[in-house]
Order: C-alpha cells, then structure tokens, then sequence
C-alpha cells in the first residue's frame, strides 16, 4: 500500500514571483529546503504526484514554450538527486473557464480517487495555497499549508516522518464491547479496565515494559466466564499494534528475552508480517486470580494472530503467578526494541515489506 503526497509546485516547490507565472528561467527560484525534505520523505516510503495549476498554459498569455524550460530545470534538478513523481498533473485553465479539474477540484486526480492500493490515512497535500488545503478535504486526506516562515519544508517532513505511531480501533460482537487506544511513541496514558484484576494487572506489564501507551476497556460476558474476554481483548491489541506499526519502516523488528525470582520465561518476538506461536508452559495452578491459565496461551495466540507476528514463548518455575507475569513481562521486553524507531528509514527486510 502507498504513501502518497500530492506536491504544489508554485510557491512549494519553486519561489513565486510577484506575477505569479514562472515562465523564464531567470524567474525560478528553489523553496528552501525542499530536496533534503523530499529525499526524507521519500527514504521513509512517500511516493510524490505533482498537481499544479497554471493558469492559461497554452494561450497567448502563457505560451507552452515558456513553460517547460522551467519545469524542465526543475524536474532535473530533483532527478539528479533521486527524486522523481509517480505522477505529474497540470491544469491549464483559468477560474473563468469553469473546468472540472482545476484545484480544489479532483479532476486531474480521478485515478486517484478511484485507486484503493494507497493509505489515505497516511497520504497528504502540501501546497502554498487555501485551494490546496480544499483539495485535500476532497480527497479525503491531510494538508499541510506551505509557508517558508511558519511551516517550511524541514517541519513538515519531521511531521510526516517523526509523526506518532497512533491507533484506536473498537471491537463490538455479541460477547464483547471493546475499545483500544496504543501509542508506540508515548509512556501514557496507561489505563485498564476489563473487569479482570489479574487480567488488567498483566495489560500493564506490557504496556510498561515496552515503554507505550495503551488505552483498553472491555465490557464481556463475565457472568458466562472470562475466555471472550479475555480472547478478543488479545484480538483487538494485536489489530492495534499492527494498525499503529504501518509499513514498518525503520523499527527494531525483533525483541528477546526474562526473569522473575524463580520463574524464567523466554520470548522471542518477530514482527515478521507471518502469524505464528510456539508456547511452551506447564503452569501448577489452573488460575491466578479471576484468570485461567490455559487463557495465557490463548491470548498471546490472539495477539500474534492479528499482529502478524512470530512468537515464541517458554517459562519455567515454581509460582504461577510469576510465571504468568515473567510472560507478559516478557513479551512487553521483547516489543520495546521490535517497535522502536531508528534514525533509518528502511524496511528491516530483504523482501522490502513486512
């Protein structure tokens, strides 16, 4: 799936005369900053399209051979440097002409609109002007509004690139009413509530040990007993991570571990984009608390199901309640240096997705 940025090209790109028409060369004037921002967008996956209004091109008053010395200049500049656009869309029409696809308009974008292989929740428009940030409302999508002073080419990447990795999903069948919120780029909030003591205490164990926030409140059939809850709570967080991870690129990928007094578990975690549990436990009680101990496989089942993750536990030990909480400990561990962010932006793969 795609990360799309629909690029302004007057004023965002390139300086804007007081005329407004870029047609000589000695009238272009790169917007500074632009190409370091473009090559790190572009390490971290965006893919660009250039949608331009250019008044009258083709007339008298902007004759196509003034036009393309310019536009020539730039697209050369950029390609030396290794940036090119998916796409390139020129509206040649003034306001009067009333055309389907002059900005704010989605006309030069039909295909676009149309496609459903790119992320609308990660694609945005950047551009100079309140007819970008319209554009943006008609697709649907974010808009950052260009200026050099307040919100230049350097922040806008760092927005982009640096931006917190966020997901809320809700999860409602007729066993279970359930809401996650996770931040992998944030300590807290962390807050559990799903009717299970024991059950919330372990939530926290990750959440603490991976260093994230996470919001989770459930509402299940608990006068039946504690497995929907506890199954779909494991289903709605791995939905979670995997929504807030995105395309992966640039985190730890994997995570190891840990100890407990007597109890040793062994977690290894590998967000590898392919489902899979090895669990190996032999636990002395059958509850800790309001929880089963045959549930603790089955929630990290639910969770690597929907993460997409390899997961490979063990513990051993005398106390199940250590034993139980040296696995949650555990994975938490094992999430903190899989999630983490690196200065890179590549995917941590040789396939090139995960």
């Amino acid at each position: 799936m795609k990360k799309i940025l629909f690029i302004d090209r007057d004023g965002t790109l390139i300086a804007e005369p007081p005329d407004q028409q870029i047609d000589r060369l000695d009238k272009f004037v790169l917007e500074p900053d632009c190409i370091p921002a473009l090559l790190r967008l572009r390490d971290a996956g965006f893919v660009f399209v250039m949608v331009s209004n250019q008044d009258g091109l083709g007339t008298a008053s902007f004759p196509e051979v003034d036009f393309h010395p310019p536009q020539n200049l730039l697209l050369d500049i950029l390609r030396s440097q290794g940036i090119t656009f998916e796409a390139i869309r020129i509206c040649p029409h003034k306001p009067a002409d009333l055309c389907d696809c002059r900005k704010p308009k989605t006309g030069l974008l039909l295909d676009y609109v149309k496609d459903t292989t790119w992320l609308r929740d990660q694609a945005a428009v950047i551009g100079d002007r309140e007819t970008d940030v319209k554009l943006a409302e008609n697709l649907g999508i974010r808009a950052f509004r260009y200026d050099r002073k307040s919100l230049g080419w350097t922040e806008i990447a760092r927005q982009l690139v640096d931006a917190p990795r966020r997901a809320s999903i809700e999860r409602k069948t007729k066993e279970t009413a359930i809401t996650v919120a996770v931040d992998l780029d944030a300590t807290g909030p962390i807050k559990l509530a799903t009717g299970l003591g024991f059950f919330d205490h372990m939530l926290e164990q990750i959440a603490r040990n991976a260093g994230i926030s996470l919001v989770i409140e459930c509402k299940g059939d608990l006068h039946i007993d504690e497995h929907h809850t506890i199954e779909d709570t494991g289903l709605a967080l791995g939905t979670a991570l995997r929504q807030a991870l995105g395309d992966k690129r640039g985190v730890g990928r994997y995570g190891f571990v840990m100890a407990m007094d007597e109890a040793l578990a062994n977690v290894a975690l590998d967000l590898s984009g392919r489902a899979w549990l090895v669990f190996d436990a032999k636990f002395p009680r059958d509850r800790v608390g309001e929880m089963p101990t045959e549930m603790v496989s089955h929630f990290f089942k639910s969770v690597s199901d929907n993460l997409a993750a390899t997961l490979n536990m063990s513990v051993t030990g005398d106390n199940t309640h250590h034993m139980v909480e040296a696995l949650f400990k555990g994975f938490g561990r094992a999430l903190r240096p899989a999630v983490a962010r690196s200065s890179g932006g590549d995917i941590p793969s040789s396939k090139g997705v995960l």
